[in-house]
Protein backbone atom coordinates (compact mmCIF):
# COMPACT_ATOMS: atom_id res chain seq x y z
CA UNK A 1 0.00 0.00 0.00
CA UNK A 2 1.37 3.40 -1.28
CA UNK A 3 2.04 5.91 1.79
CA UNK A 4 0.09 8.98 1.54
CA UNK A 5 -0.27 10.14 5.14
CA UNK A 6 1.96 11.79 7.49
CA UNK A 7 2.61 12.64 10.98
CA UNK A 8 4.27 15.79 12.09
CA UNK A 9 4.21 16.00 16.27
CA UNK A 10 4.64 19.55 16.92
CA UNK A 11 3.41 20.47 20.49
CA UNK A 12 6.47 20.66 22.15
CA UNK A 13 7.50 23.33 24.10
CA UNK A 14 10.64 23.82 23.32
CA UNK A 15 12.16 24.59 26.54
CA UNK A 16 15.79 24.06 25.00
CA UNK A 17 15.74 27.59 23.51
CA UNK A 18 14.03 29.58 25.64
CA UNK A 19 13.17 32.05 26.55
CA UNK A 20 12.37 32.86 22.19
CA UNK A 21 9.97 29.72 22.62
CA UNK A 22 7.75 31.59 25.14
CA UNK A 23 5.88 33.54 22.01
CA UNK A 24 8.02 32.10 19.20
CA UNK A 25 7.01 27.85 18.09
CA UNK A 26 10.63 26.38 17.59
CA UNK A 27 9.27 24.93 14.16
CA UNK A 28 8.40 28.51 12.78
CA UNK A 29 11.99 29.86 13.33
CA UNK A 30 13.26 30.73 10.12
CA UNK A 31 16.50 28.91 8.34
CA UNK A 32 17.04 32.10 6.38
CA UNK A 33 13.89 32.59 4.37
CA UNK A 34 11.99 29.94 5.36
CA UNK A 35 10.36 28.55 8.99
CA UNK A 36 11.69 24.76 9.99
CA UNK A 37 8.21 23.33 9.69
CA UNK A 38 7.96 24.48 5.67
CA UNK A 39 11.26 22.35 5.04
CA UNK A 40 9.82 19.21 7.32
CA UNK A 41 6.37 19.68 5.04
CA UNK A 42 8.31 20.00 1.57
CA UNK A 43 10.38 17.07 2.54
CA UNK A 44 6.74 14.75 2.52
CA UNK A 45 5.71 16.49 -0.30
CA UNK A 46 8.02 15.41 -2.19
CA UNK A 47 8.05 11.90 -1.44
CA UNK A 48 4.98 11.42 -2.19
CA UNK A 49 2.74 12.37 0.92
CA UNK A 50 -0.32 14.06 -0.06
CA UNK A 51 -2.60 14.89 3.64
CA UNK A 52 -0.70 15.68 6.76
CA UNK A 53 -1.37 15.63 10.33
CA UNK A 54 0.01 18.22 12.61
CA UNK A 55 -0.08 17.73 15.98
CA UNK A 56 -0.08 21.09 17.90
CA UNK A 57 -0.65 22.50 21.57
CA UNK A 58 -1.45 26.39 23.11
CA UNK A 59 -0.18 28.81 21.51
CA UNK A 60 0.97 27.58 18.29
CA UNK A 61 -1.16 29.06 15.40
CA UNK A 62 1.47 30.62 13.84
CA UNK A 63 2.22 27.23 12.14
CA UNK A 64 -1.85 26.82 10.37
CA UNK A 65 -1.63 30.65 9.78
CA UNK A 66 1.84 30.16 7.79
CA UNK A 67 0.12 27.52 5.66
CA UNK A 68 -3.14 29.37 4.97
CA UNK A 69 -3.97 32.03 2.64
CA UNK A 70 -3.50 35.63 3.13
CA UNK A 71 -5.60 37.31 1.02
CA UNK A 72 -4.34 40.67 1.85
CA UNK A 73 -0.62 40.24 1.33
CA UNK A 74 -1.44 38.35 -1.53
CA UNK A 75 -3.38 41.34 -3.15
CA UNK A 76 -0.62 43.75 -1.96
CA UNK A 77 1.95 41.98 -3.80
CA UNK A 78 -0.45 41.45 -7.38
CA UNK A 79 -0.37 45.13 -7.04
CA UNK A 80 3.40 45.37 -6.96
CA UNK A 81 3.12 43.96 -10.52
CA UNK A 82 5.81 41.14 -12.23
CA UNK A 83 8.62 42.67 -9.63
CA UNK A 84 6.75 40.72 -6.80
CA UNK A 85 5.44 37.50 -8.53
CA UNK A 86 8.45 35.54 -7.16
CA UNK A 87 7.87 36.69 -4.09
CA UNK A 88 3.54 36.04 -4.82
CA UNK A 89 4.15 32.10 -5.91
CA UNK A 90 6.05 31.77 -3.20
CA UNK A 91 3.70 32.74 -0.60
CA UNK A 92 1.08 30.73 -2.83
CA UNK A 93 3.00 27.70 -3.43
CA UNK A 94 3.31 26.98 0.39
CA UNK A 95 -0.21 26.47 0.81
CA UNK A 96 -0.62 23.66 -1.95
CA UNK A 97 2.11 21.49 -0.52
CA UNK A 98 -0.34 19.25 0.75
CA UNK A 99 -3.83 18.94 2.35
CA UNK A 100 -2.75 20.19 6.16
CA UNK A 101 -5.00 19.23 9.19
CA UNK A 102 -4.10 20.15 12.90
CA UNK A 103 -5.18 18.96 16.11
CA UNK A 104 -4.34 20.21 19.46
CA UNK A 105 -2.29 17.46 21.83
CA UNK A 106 -3.95 19.02 25.48
CA UNK A 107 -0.97 17.81 27.15
CA UNK A 108 2.60 16.87 26.81
CA UNK A 109 2.96 13.10 27.26
CA UNK A 110 5.92 12.43 24.99
CA UNK A 111 5.60 11.49 21.37
CA UNK A 112 3.90 8.29 21.94
CA UNK A 113 1.24 9.94 23.10
CA UNK A 114 1.29 12.65 20.26
CA UNK A 115 1.44 10.61 17.73
CA UNK A 116 -2.01 8.54 19.39
CA UNK A 117 -3.51 11.83 18.46
CA UNK A 118 -3.66 10.73 14.99
CA UNK A 119 -5.01 7.29 15.11
CA UNK A 120 -8.29 8.87 13.53
CA UNK A 121 -6.42 10.74 10.84
CA UNK A 122 -4.37 7.57 10.14
CA UNK A 123 -7.03 4.95 10.06
CA UNK A 124 -5.62 1.44 8.69
CA UNK A 125 -3.09 2.57 7.02
CA UNK A 126 0.99 2.73 6.43
CA UNK A 127 2.34 6.17 7.60
CA UNK A 128 5.12 8.26 8.42
CA UNK A 129 6.08 10.14 11.25
CA UNK A 130 8.38 13.45 10.65
CA UNK A 131 9.61 14.73 14.25
CA UNK A 132 8.61 18.27 14.10
CA UNK A 133 12.50 19.17 15.79
CA UNK A 134 14.40 17.87 12.74
CA UNK A 135 14.79 19.81 9.38
CA UNK A 136 16.67 16.74 6.88
CA UNK A 137 17.77 18.36 4.19
CA UNK A 138 19.33 16.20 1.54
CA UNK A 139 19.27 15.75 -2.85
CA UNK A 140 16.99 12.17 -1.95
CA UNK A 141 14.11 13.45 0.90
CA UNK A 142 14.99 11.52 3.88
CA UNK A 143 11.29 10.04 4.79
CA UNK A 144 10.98 9.07 1.15
CA UNK A 145 14.29 6.65 1.59
CA UNK A 146 12.23 5.34 4.73
CA UNK A 147 9.35 4.67 2.44
CA UNK A 148 11.20 2.71 -0.16
CA UNK A 149 12.90 0.81 2.33
CA UNK A 150 9.60 -0.30 3.74
CA UNK A 151 8.16 -1.84 0.34
CA UNK A 152 11.29 -2.79 -0.58
CA UNK A 153 12.09 -5.11 2.49
CA UNK A 154 8.50 -6.12 3.28
CA UNK A 155 9.32 -5.25 7.25
CA UNK A 156 6.37 -3.89 9.49
CA UNK A 157 8.36 -0.72 9.57
CA UNK A 158 10.95 2.00 8.85
CA UNK A 159 13.16 4.15 10.73
CA UNK A 160 15.80 6.77 9.95
CA UNK A 161 18.81 5.91 12.07
CA UNK A 162 22.43 7.82 11.90
CA UNK A 163 25.39 6.69 14.38
CA UNK A 164 25.90 9.15 17.37
CA UNK A 165 28.47 9.81 20.00
CA UNK A 166 28.90 7.86 23.28
CA UNK A 167 27.48 10.91 25.23
CA UNK A 168 24.70 11.21 22.93
CA UNK A 169 23.10 8.01 22.85
CA UNK A 170 21.55 8.22 26.13
CA UNK A 171 19.87 11.61 24.87
CA UNK A 172 18.36 9.73 22.37
CA UNK A 173 17.86 5.65 21.69
CA UNK A 174 19.65 2.61 20.63
CA UNK A 175 19.54 -0.42 18.24
CA UNK A 176 19.99 -3.19 18.11
CA UNK A 177 20.87 -4.40 14.48
CA UNK A 178 21.83 -6.12 11.84
CA UNK A 179 22.99 -5.51 8.04
CA UNK A 180 20.57 -6.33 5.42
CA UNK A 181 21.45 -4.91 1.90
CA UNK A 182 23.57 -1.39 1.23
CA UNK A 183 22.34 1.10 3.82
CA UNK A 184 19.34 -0.50 5.04
CA UNK A 185 20.31 -2.28 8.26
CA UNK A 186 16.83 -4.79 10.23
CA UNK A 187 16.34 -3.60 13.11
CA UNK A 188 15.06 -6.25 15.82
CA UNK A 189 15.81 -4.26 19.25
CA UNK A 190 15.39 -0.71 20.73
CA UNK A 191 15.59 0.99 23.76
CA UNK A 192 14.32 4.87 25.52
CA UNK A 193 17.32 7.02 26.87
CA UNK A 194 19.92 3.81 27.84
CA UNK A 195 21.84 3.72 30.63
CA UNK A 196 25.87 2.89 29.28
CA UNK A 197 25.60 -0.88 29.94
CA UNK A 198 22.23 -0.90 28.24
CA UNK A 199 23.33 0.55 24.73
CA UNK A 200 22.95 -1.83 22.01
CA UNK A 201 24.83 0.08 18.97
CA UNK A 202 26.07 3.78 18.75
CA UNK A 203 23.14 3.56 15.63
CA UNK A 204 19.96 5.80 17.36
CA UNK A 205 16.47 6.78 15.61
CA UNK A 206 17.12 10.39 14.37
CA UNK A 207 13.66 12.05 13.51
CA UNK A 208 11.68 10.25 10.80
CA UNK A 209 9.65 6.96 11.13
CA UNK A 210 7.28 4.93 8.83
CA UNK A 211 5.07 2.82 10.78
CA UNK A 212 1.79 0.44 10.75
CA UNK A 213 -1.54 1.54 11.69
CA UNK A 214 -0.47 -1.46 14.33
CA UNK A 215 1.39 1.12 16.40
CA UNK A 216 -1.69 2.80 17.61
CA UNK A 217 -2.89 -0.65 19.79
CA UNK A 218 0.53 -0.55 21.16
CA UNK A 219 0.67 2.77 22.24
CA UNK A 220 -2.58 2.18 24.00
CA UNK A 221 -1.43 -0.71 26.02
CA UNK A 222 1.84 -0.12 26.93
CA UNK A 223 2.81 1.79 30.33
CA UNK A 224 4.28 5.02 29.87
CA UNK A 225 8.38 4.57 30.25
CA UNK A 226 11.46 6.76 30.45
CA UNK A 227 10.59 10.70 31.94
CA UNK A 228 7.15 9.25 32.71
CA UNK A 229 6.23 9.48 29.12
CA UNK A 230 4.37 7.48 26.59
CA UNK A 231 7.61 6.62 24.23
CA UNK A 232 6.88 5.85 20.48
CA UNK A 233 10.05 3.68 20.81
CA UNK A 234 8.66 1.65 23.80
CA UNK A 235 5.78 0.98 20.82
CA UNK A 236 8.53 0.45 18.03
CA UNK A 237 10.71 -2.12 20.45
CA UNK A 238 7.66 -4.54 20.38
CA UNK A 239 7.09 -4.52 16.50
CA UNK A 240 11.02 -4.58 16.18
CA UNK A 241 11.40 -8.16 18.15
CA UNK A 242 8.14 -9.28 16.57
CA UNK A 243 9.02 -8.78 12.92
CA UNK A 244 12.23 -6.12 12.28
CA UNK A 245 11.94 -3.04 11.44
CA UNK A 246 13.94 -1.78 8.31
CA UNK A 247 16.52 0.67 9.57
CA UNK A 248 18.01 2.93 6.86
CA UNK A 249 20.83 4.94 7.54
CA UNK A 250 20.08 8.01 5.23
CA UNK A 251 21.28 10.74 3.46
CA UNK A 252 21.39 14.10 4.30
CA UNK A 253 21.93 16.51 7.09
CA UNK A 254 20.29 16.56 10.43
CA UNK A 255 19.66 19.68 11.98
CA UNK A 256 17.99 19.40 15.64
CA UNK A 257 15.91 22.80 15.22
CA UNK A 258 14.94 22.32 19.17
CA UNK A 259 19.14 23.19 20.31
CA UNK A 260 20.50 26.40 20.16
CA UNK A 261 23.49 25.01 18.06
CA UNK A 262 21.69 23.15 15.70
CA UNK A 263 19.73 25.82 14.62
CA UNK A 264 22.94 28.13 14.31
CA UNK A 265 24.27 25.59 12.52
CA UNK A 266 20.86 25.09 9.88
CA UNK A 267 21.16 28.86 9.28
CA UNK A 268 24.85 29.12 8.54
CA UNK A 269 24.55 25.77 6.07
CA UNK A 270 21.80 26.50 4.42
CA UNK A 271 22.61 30.34 3.74
CA UNK A 272 26.27 29.35 2.61
CA UNK A 273 24.00 27.67 -0.32
CA UNK A 274 21.11 30.19 -0.48
CA UNK A 275 21.11 31.19 -4.07
CA UNK A 276 20.10 34.95 -3.03
CA UNK A 277 22.42 35.48 -0.75
CA UNK A 278 25.22 32.22 -0.45
CA UNK A 279 27.87 34.80 -2.31
CA UNK A 280 28.10 37.41 0.11
CA UNK A 281 27.15 35.40 2.79
CA UNK A 282 30.44 33.55 2.15
CA UNK A 283 32.15 36.11 1.86
CA UNK A 284 31.36 37.44 5.51
CA UNK A 285 31.90 33.85 6.91
CA UNK A 286 35.35 34.50 5.99
CA UNK A 287 35.79 38.00 7.24
CA UNK A 288 34.09 36.44 10.50
CA UNK A 289 36.79 32.74 10.29
CA UNK A 290 39.93 35.46 9.90
CA UNK A 291 38.62 37.10 13.44
CA UNK A 292 38.82 34.11 15.28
Amino acid sequence: MKIKKAVIPAAGLGTRVLPATKAIPKEMFPIVDKPAIQYIVEEAAKSGIEDIMIITSRGKSEMEDHFDRNPELENKLIAGGEAKRPMLEQVVDVTRLANITYVRQMEQKGLGHAVLQAKKFVGSEPFAVLYGDDVIIGEDPCIGQLIRAYEETGLCGAVGIKEVSEQDIQKYSSMKIEPYKDNIFKVTDMIEKPKPDQVFSLYSILGRCVLPADIFEILENIPYGAGNELQLTDAMKILAQKSGIAGVDFTGTRYDMGNKLGILKASVEVGLEHPEIGDEFKKYIKLMAEKL
